[in-house]
């Protein structure tokens, strides 16, 4: 494993600059430490969430169409590499390798939980030789990008619509990365939810079990552990709300009174009125228009689209021009 040592510093200046924002906020990216990997491995099995499932499906009907594509740019002999952001528990990647030949994998993820069991599972693969990099997306790019020169198999992997959540500047900055650390007729495979009824979207996001919430109040757990706060869970709730002219689910932690809030890794007090909120995440949905304009936006022509009507859920495969 190559860790990025500076993350639990970045952890905490980031936590500390966005709780004095206005309004407040916080990472998506930090939701996931190993309970919160697990609390969204539940979430994947609710009834209300058909992103994993539908995506899962997808990739099990067309993993060998995307393998005679990755092969088909491929200059002899075929050497596949394929790079995987947001690994998660790895299930929907060895679909995909096992479709392939010997072929090299590299793990990208800051979650080193998610590259643990994702590792664990490629291991029954035994065509498959994996690195892993615990570091943030745009970081391990520029790691592995002098890597994948010189190589025309390459297959960059972005699922489970994380690119929902990213702002519309901030997925094409991500898409941009990309092209820059891969070659011309590289492919690159995204999944995207996409626009649905409101009523849906909210289940979803703000399911009848209460996992969503809890998935989203451990991001303060996190933070009370690692940068010794002093959040009151009680005092916290969760809420879902559509953002119609954004086109985006917002995750917010309500206060449900006036309080203060110590951070004491960084010698900061943060005030709360009742009813201030923390943005914790957003998730853009897209349609098929707007998924193919952010791909060619970064440098990349659609090449093939999988799409789920019933789940309104996409899967595109791009090709770096």
């Amino acid at each position: 494993m190559i860790p990025d040592s500076t993350l639990t510093d970045v952890f905490l200046a980031d936590v500390a600059r966005d709780l004095q924002r206005h309004p407040k906020q916080l990472q998506a990216r930090y939701l996931y430490d190993a309970l919160g990997s697990s609390l969204f491995d539940a979430i994947c099995r609710l009834p209300w969430y058909r992103i994993a499932r539908a995506e899962a499906a997808l990739l099990q009907a067309h993993a060998r169409e995307i393998a005679n594509s990755l092969s088909a740019w491929n200059r002899p002999p075929f050497e596949p590499t394929v790079v995987e952001l947001g690994c998660g528990n790895g299930e929907k990647l060895a679909v995909v390798l096992s479709a392939l030949p010997d072929v090299d994998v590299h793990l990208i993820d800051i979650s080193v939980d998610a590259l643990q069991t994702t590792t664990a599972r490629l291991s029954r693969l035994s065509q498959v030789t994996v690195s892993v990099y615990e570091t943030t997306y745009e970081a391990g790019l520029d790691r592995i990008g002098p890597l994948l020169r010189g190589r025309g198999g390459t297959l960059v992997m972005f699922l489970g619509s994380n690119i929902g959540n990213f702002d519309p500047q901030g997925a094409e900055s991500l898409l941009k990365s990309i092209r820059r650390a891969v070659e011309p007729g590289s492919l690159v495979l995204l999944g995207a939810d996409l626009v649905k009824p409101e009523a849906e979207l909210i289940l979803a996001y703000d399911d009848p079990l209460g996992v969503t919430a809890a998935f989203n109040k451990n991001l303060l757990v996190r933070i009370n552990r690692e940068l010794g706060a002093d959040f009151d869970l009680a005092a916290f709730a969760h809420r879902a709300i559509w953002n119609a002219a954004e086109q985006r689910i917002e995750m917010h932690l309500v206060s449900l009174k006036s309080q203060e809030v110590r951070l004491a890794a960084a010698g900061v007090r943060v005030r709360f009125e009742a009813g201030e909120t923390i943005w914790t995440e957003s998730s853009y949905k897209y349609t098929e228009a707007t998924i193919a304009a952010l791909g060619r936006d970064a440098g990349f022509a659609p090449s093939r689209q999988w799409i789920d009507r019933e789940a309104a859920f996409a899967l595109t495969l791009f090709e770096a021009a």
